[in-house]
C-alpha cells in the first residue's frame, strides 16, 4: 500500500501534466500558421540516395558551415571553407589533392541539360564566391573570386580565370592563359610570378586550414580548458612558477605545486620572505651600478650658463669634483646620479 505522501505527489503530477497539455492545446488553437520546432541536423556531410561523400582522412579542413553532399570525393590536403557547397546529387564531383574551395564557393553538376560531372584536379584554387558548374579544372588552375565556370567548360593547366569572369558553357581555356570579362576572353599569358604567387598562397592556405581544423574539432571541455589557460597566463605573476616550466617545484602546504592561490605571503610566509629578499638584492645591485658608472668631465668658466654654474656650486659643496685649474676655469669629474639626487 502506497503512502499518503506518494499519492499526493502522484496526484499533483497528473494535475500538472493535464494543465500543461491544456495550455499547449490552447496555444495551438491560436496559431495562424502551424509550426513545429525541429532539431536541424548538420549539413556538413550529407548522403543522397544512399551515397555519402568520400573524404580523405588526410583532408586538411572541411568547415562546420560547409556542405559536402552526395557523390563527392575529396583528396588529401584539400580544404572546403566556410559557407561553401559541394553538391554531387545528380552526378559525381571529384576534387584532387591540395585543392582549395574558398568561402561561399559553389561546385555543382549537370544531368538534366547535358550530362557533365565536375572534375577538379590537384593544386587548384577556387576563390571565394566562385561557381564551378559541371566543369573541369585541370591541375594548378586558378578560378578567381566570384568567377563562374559553366557547363562543359574546361580550364587547362596553370590557367587563370580572373575575378568576376564568366567562362561560358563548352569553352576551352588553354594551358597557361589568363581570361577576363563576361563572357570571358583571353587577355594574356600567365606570368611566372603569378604562378609562383599561386603556389605560395596555396601553401599558406594549407597551413591555415590545418589550424582551423584543430580549433573547430575542439569540444566544450577543451574550449573551457583553453579559456582557463588564457586567463591564467594573463593574470599569473612572472615571479611565480609557470606551467610551461620543465622542472616541477616542491609541494607547498600539501596543495601541489605553487600557484596563484597557495604560493602567497599569507599561506606561505617563507616564500614571501624570499620574494622580498630578491627585490632588495635587485635594488642594491641597481644602486651599486649607479655609483660605479664612469664619471664625465665638465669645463666651467666665468661665462658658463646659469644651470652649469648651479651644478658647479652643488658639487663644490659636496666635494664631488677634482680641480686642475684656477677657480675661474675648473675642470672636474661629475658623478651624474649623485648630482641629480643632490640637486633634487
Amino acid at each position: 500500500m502506497t503512502s499518503l505522501g506518494a499519492r499526493v505527489v502522484l496526484a499533483a503530477s497528473n494535475t500538472a501534466r493535464k494543465l500543461g497539455q491544456a495550455l499547449d492545446a490552447a496555444g495551438k488553437s491560436m496559431e495562424v500558421v502551424k509550426h513545429r520546432d525541429r532539431l536541424v541536423p548538420s549539413t556538413r556531410f550529407v548522403a543522397v540516395d544512399g551515397v555519402s561523400p568520400t573524404v580523405s582522412p588526410l583532408a586538411a579542413f572541411v568547415a562546420p558551415s560547409a556542405s559536402v553532399i552526395g557523390d563527392v570525393t575529396l583528396g588529401q590536403n584539400s580544404s572546403v571553407w566556410y559557407g561553401a557547397t559541394v553538391r554531387g546529387d545528380v552526378h559525381k564531383i571529384t576534387i584532387g589533392e591540395n585543392t582549395i574551395v574558398g568561402d561561399r564557393a559553389v561546385i555543382h553538376v549537370a544531368k538534366i541539360q547535358g550530362d557533365f560531372p565536375s572534375v577538379i584536379g590537384d593544386n587548384v584554387t577556387i576563390g571565394p564566391g566562385a561557381i564551378v558548374h559541371a566543369a573541369t579544372l585541370e591541375d594548378n588552375a586558378v578560378v578567381g573570386p566570384s568567377a563562374q565556370v559553366l557547363d562543359g567548360a574546361v580550364v587547362g593547366k596553370n590557367a587563370v580565370v580572373g575575378p568576376g569572369a564568366v567562362v561560358t558553357p563548352g569553352t576551352k581555356v588553354k594551358e597557361g592563359e589568363y581570361w577576363l570579362g563576361s563572357p570571358a576572353k583571353m587577355v594574356r599569358k600567365v606570368t611566372a610570378e603569378e604562378l609562383q604567387a599561386a603556389t605560395e598562397t596555396a601553401a599558406d592556405v594549407l597551413e591555415l586550414a590545418r589550424m582551423h581544423a584543430v580549433e573547430c574539432d575542439k569540444d566544450l571541455e577543451q574550449l573551457t580548458k583553453d579559456e582557463e589557460a588564457y586567463e591564467d597566463a594573463t593574470t599569473r605573476d612572472p615571479e611565480y612558477w609557470q606551467p610551461g616550466q620543465a622542472k616541477d617545484l616542491e609541494d607547498v602546504l600539501g596543495q601541489g605545486s605553487p600557484g596563484l592561490i597557495f604560493d602567497s605571503v599569507l599561506t606561505n610566509p617563507e616564500e614571501g620572505l624570499k620574494f622580498n629578499q630578491a627585490k632588495k638584492k635587485k635594488a642594491a645591485a641597481a644602486a651599486q651600478e649607479s655609483t660605479t658608472r664612469p664619471s664625465f668631465w665638465i669645463r666651467l668658466s666665468s661665462k658658463s650658463p646659469f644651470w652649469i654654474t648651479s651644478w658647479y656650486r652643488a658639487f663644490f659643496q659636496s666635494g664631488r669634483f677634482v680641480s686642475t685649474t684656477p677657480p675661474n676655469l675648473s675642470i672636474f669629474a661629475v658623478n651624474l646620479p649623485a648630482a641629480m639626487k643632490r640637486l633634487s
